[in-house]
């Protein structure tokens, strides 16, 4: 099956990634500088998407960033929808119902390569643990992959056959979900669009376009619980923090915060946050600073911060803007922060002035929107900066690799001002 895939190596002046020593080192890679002049055409397009009370983050006079493309691969697939990473290997879900595994640092280990055809598109990837995968598709179910040496292999498909069947003969477990049509409380009715795994990995949350968000229990995948209505239009994303605390984007402009009540089980609304003018579409949380970032059609994201003083969950620290068009995914590793787009660029930011973000550099390469990213911080900082590996997959059917490094005058700087 190898044998039929199509491996492009994407041209590089060289094969092993270093930092730049001198000058001539500086010269094999790309990078980009921002100044205040060429961020304001993006700038001036995407500010009326904002509500008046949210402010603007401008980037500071000049930033520079050294990266340069791996690789690219190409599977043959239509859509690359879902990344994820696990140890040395990454994982892409695609629209022609394909889990690849791939060996993260190159394409060369045919050995290293498995992939398994599920029965629907796949629309989102978290892992459970190095060995397990769980995905969510087009066609409402869940499904749970064991990796091995011999390849990839279902192990339960949510929901389970036991949990349906517990549940089938009693009235009370129907839901209305349209006009003369009743489904147990347990299924989603439309594509499951995210998924979220507990720290402790002891629960798996599901979003999907049906309005809802369901809790799995991880050891025996029973359904624990189904918020139904949490939104009034399509759930795009679901990310959880430390704390306890679920966030849910959906297409009606709305993130809302809920939280597990250990008095009735279930889980109560904390906050509705209407920061957006137009559909979420991606959420990333960052437990060490409390900082989500959520991205919207407008092609704008918005940082907002926990808000330990009172007077609502979370306080708008202002927008990040630079994407032409819609935002479609965001990741944070560390102080980095990557968001992919329908503008076909994926751009980097980092936190640097106070509470402010700067963008830092932009990948091109992509044919088509980046519908989403994978982000490993490679090593911790050498004496002259940071390493980090960035994947992005688009609905050109293209994974790309990209290698990314922060000069340490660049760390320097954010790490001071974070304590300000």
């Amino acid at each position: 099956m190898v044998g039929n895939l199509n491996f492009p190596q994407f041209s590089c002046s060289f094969r092993l990634f270093s930092k730049p020593k001198d000058d001539q080192d500086i010269n094999n890679f790309r990078s980009h500088s921002f100044s205040q002049d060429s961020f304001n055409s993006s700038f001036s397009s995407s500010r009326s998407s904002l509500p008046s009370s949210i402010s603007t983050l401008l980037p500071p006079q000049q930033t520079t960033l050294h990266h340069h493309s791996l690789f690219t691969i190409n599977p043959n697939s239509s859509h690359i929808l879902s990344l994820t990473l696990a140890g040395n290997y990454l994982y892409t879900g695609s629209s022609n119902s394909h889990i690849h595994r791939w060996p993260r640092h190159t394409t060369s280990d045919d050995d290293e390569f498995v992939s398994v055809r599920s029965s629907s598109a796949v629309k989102c990837l978290q892992m459970l643990s190095d060995d397990v995968v769980v995905s969510g598709h087009q066609d409402h179910r869940i499904r749970v992959w064991k990796i091995s040496e011999m390849g990839i292999k279902i192990v339960a498909s949510l929901p389970t056959l036991k949990d349906r069947l517990s549940k089938v003969l009693f009235a009370k477990n129907y839901v209305t979900i349209r006009r003369h049509k009743k489904l147990i409380w347990i299924h989603h009715n439309d594509a499951v669009s995210s998924l979220a795994v507990s720290g402790d990995k002891s629960l798996i949350y599901s979003g999907s376009w049906d309005r809802s968000f369901k809790v799995w229990r991880s050891s025996d995948f029973k359904c624990l619980e189904s918020v139904t209505n949490a939104h009034d239009d399509a759930i795009n994303a679901i990310v959880l923090s430390g704390e306890g605390f679920v966030y849910t984007g959906s297409a009606d402009k709305k993130i809302k915060v809920w939280r597990f009540n250990q008095r009735n089980r279930k889980h109560d609304l904390v906050d509705s946050l209407v920061h957006h003018k137009s559909a979420v579409n991606a959420l990333a949380y960052d437990d060490n600073l409390s900082v989500l970032i959520s991205g919207a059609c407008s092609g704008v994201m918005i940082a907002s911060e926990r808000n330990f003083s009172g007077g609502g969950h979370m306080a708008v620290v202002g927008a990040l803007m630079g994407h032409r068009k819609a935002i479609l995914c965001v990741r944070i590793v560390g102080e980095l922060v990557c968001s992919g787009s329908a503008d076909k660029t994926v751009r980097l930011w980092r936190r640097v002035v106070g509470k402010s973000y700067s963008c830092l550099g932009v990948l091109e390469g992509h044919g088509g929107p980046v519908k989403c990213l994978a982000v490993a911080a490679e090593n911790d900082s050498d004496g002259d900066g940071r390493e980090y590996m960035v994947y992005s997959g688009g609905l050109d059917g293209d994974i790309k690799a990209w290698k990314v490094w922060v000069p340490l005058v660049m760390e320097k700087a954010s790490m001071a001002n974070l304590d300000c």
